[in-house]
């Protein structure tokens, strides 16, 4: 019985994922970088942003799996590659770091994401965007509205790569209440004292 009641406290404290019922849970994301405007300094020599830049860019929310193999989300005028497919708009804002826009692995950027998905729906989330291709990002889930709207924890990003310079292709996953909760927390009970008060648990006699 401590255990569980313990169990259930630190999935409570470790996470508070609800599901977004009708809502996207996996889609793509593609960058429009005709959208894609940074500050005139810091740069370096050959103008691309330095460490401090700040940014601002715009693109595409694809359905989950419309840029699998490599597939290219936008057209070289900016427009999406895939408009039916389209479900929503993506705004990202943030600052470079590391060895900024000549960041190779690690972090790049460090940035706030803004869904708008097509429905009404808005989700936003903050943290760090990685260099490394295939590799899962974790970001902060900070808000939302509609369905998005109790949402809370965390979401996992991954960078499927830039292709012929038109932005950057994500992949997006919010984890459901039962992903979330799959990695049982460990709780040690064996050093730990109880303590009996010798007093009945119950109803008090009012009588």
């Amino acid at each position: 019985m401590l255990k569980s009641t313990l169990t259930t406290l630190a999935l409570l404290t470790t996470t508070s994922m609800a599901t977004a019922d009708g809502a996207p849970m996996s889609f793509d994301v593609a960058e429009d970088l005709s959208r894609f405007i940074f500050a005139s300094e810091p740069v370096f020599e050959d103008g691309v942003p330095a460490f401090g830049n700040a940014f601002v860019t715009q693109g595409y929310i694809y359905e989950d799996g419309t840029l699998d193999g490599g597939a290219e989300g936008t057209l070289a005028d900016g427009s999406p590659a895939f408009p039916k497919k389209v479900i929503g708009r993506w705004t990202c804002d943030g600052y470079f770091v590391g060895a900024g826009a000549r960041t190779t692995t690690g972090a790049m950027v460090i940035t706030r994401q803004v869904f708008e998905f097509d429905n009404g729906d808005i989700l936003i989330n903050q943290g760090a965007e990685l260099a490394d291709i295939g590799v899962d990002a974790p970001r902060a889930i900070t808000g939302g509205t509609g369905s998005f709207a109790e949402i809370t924890g965390e979401m996992t990003q991954v960078l499927l790569g830039m292709t012929d310079g038109y932005g950057v292709r994500l992949s997006v996953d919010i984890p459901s209440n039962e992903q979330a909760a799959s990695d049982e927390p460990y709780v040690d009970e064996t050093d730990h004292i109880e303590w009996d008060s010798g007093f009945p648990v119950g109803p008090l006699n009012q009588g």
